[in-house]
Parts: structure tokens; C-alpha cells; sequence
């Protein structure tokens, strides 16, 4: 199964550095996503104009954003779970994946070696990266059961405090921690492909 065989990608609009205030719109900058965002956010970190509305586009409750631009592969392609109780302005320098799956697996699935080996092949190389929407739709992507979704996701966010919480252990406990949460990431989000 791939990204476009499950969803949608709707690219953001523009919006610039000028239009962000102090209270407006709430907005994701593709900046934002690998600089300041986790997993998923139910709060933006920004806001622009509320004159721009009719000329930018949201993300609905339960999609995932993903930054289309970086300044290295791995930054390029990096997805935020937006699980707000509304919706959010997205900059166009993003796509919006819309599908029925938990957006906080989709998020996860987009973190792994297997996904981010993969992307490689199709992020543009010029000295900024990106990424394309037919790229992006091409991405393979495993397909459990919304329940099995869930299930992973209920146990990688039970791991992903564990290992974020820095008050539970030294930094080396802290470390073999992460790379055990690393290793169930991959182990639970590989899935036999489809015949």
C-alpha cells in the first residue's frame, strides 16, 4: 500500500514571516515542524493575520502535516500528528496528509529507517531539499487494522515518555532506553508486504 493509495496530500499556502502576530490565526510553519514540534500538537506554536483566512488552507483535526522542505534529508519529510480541537493554517511549504489512519502511527511510520531510507530516493538534492506530493504518494506505507494502529501507537507513546522524561534515570540509562524505544519503533511499525 502506498501514502496516495490510503490519502491525500493538499500543499499549504504562503504565508510570511510579516503575517505572524501575536493573536490570530494558528498556524504551522515547515520550520516549526523539525524544530519545535514532537510526535503531534494539539496547540500551535504561531499565529498569522486573521485577514489572510480566506487565502490559506487548514489542516483538519487528525491530519498529519509534513515539513516538504529542509535543509538536510532527514529534516525534509519530518510529519507532526495534529490532534487540535480545531483547525490549523498550514504554510505551503508543507503538505497536509489526510486519511483514515491514527495520525500519530502515520507520524511514527514516517520516523523509521525503513521509511526514511526509502524517502531518500525521492527527495530532490539541490541545497535545499524537498519533496514532492507524487513522491510522497509513492511511499510505502503498512496498513494493520486501525485497531492494531492504535494499539502500536498507545505503546510507542508509552516508550517515547519514558525516554523524553529526563528526570527517571542517568544519561546513560536515558540512552539505552532510547535506543530500545528506537528498535520497538521500527520492530512494531514493519509489516509483512501485501501479495
Amino acid at each position: 500500500m502506498t501514502m496516495g493509495e490510503v490519502g491525500t496530500f493538499i500543499r499549504g499556502r504562503r504565508f510570511v514571516k510579516a503575517d505572524v502576530i501575536d493573536s490570530g490565526i494558528p498556524s504551522i510553519h515547515y520550520g516549526e515542524i523539525y524544530t519545535r514540534y514532537g510526535v503531534s500538537a494539539d496547540t500551535a506554536i504561531t499565529q498569522v493575520r486573521s485577514d489572510l483566512r480566506e487565502r490559506l488552507r487548514f489542516a483538519e483535526p487528525g491530519d498529519v502535516v509534513i515539513a516538504a522542505v529542509g535543509e538536510t534529508v532527514l529534516d525534509v519529510g519530518k510529519a507532526l500528528a495534529w490532534l487540535g480541537d480545531h483547525r490549523v493554517a498550514v504554510h505551503d511549504d508543507c503538505f497536509i496528509f489526510r486519511s483514515p489512519m491514527n495520525p500519530k502511527f502515520v507520524t511514527y511510520y514516517m520516523q523509521t529507517k525503513e521509511f526514511n531510507d526509502a524517502k531518500v530516493s525521492i527527495v530532490s538534492r539541490a541545497k535545499v531539499k524537498r519533496l514532492s506530493s507524487d513522491g510522497l504518494g509513492r511511499m510505502p506505507i503498512p496498513l494493520p487494522t486501525r485497531r492494531e494502529q492504535d494499539r502500536v501507537v498507545d505503546m510507542l507513546d508509552a516508550f517515547h515518555e519514558l525516554v523524553s522524561d529526563l528526570s527517571t534515570g542517568l544519561p546513560g540509562e536515558l540512552a539505552a532506553r532510547r535506543k530500545q524505544y528506537e528498535y520497538y519503533r521500527d520492530r512494531l511499525l514493519t509489516f509483512p508486504v501485501a501479495s
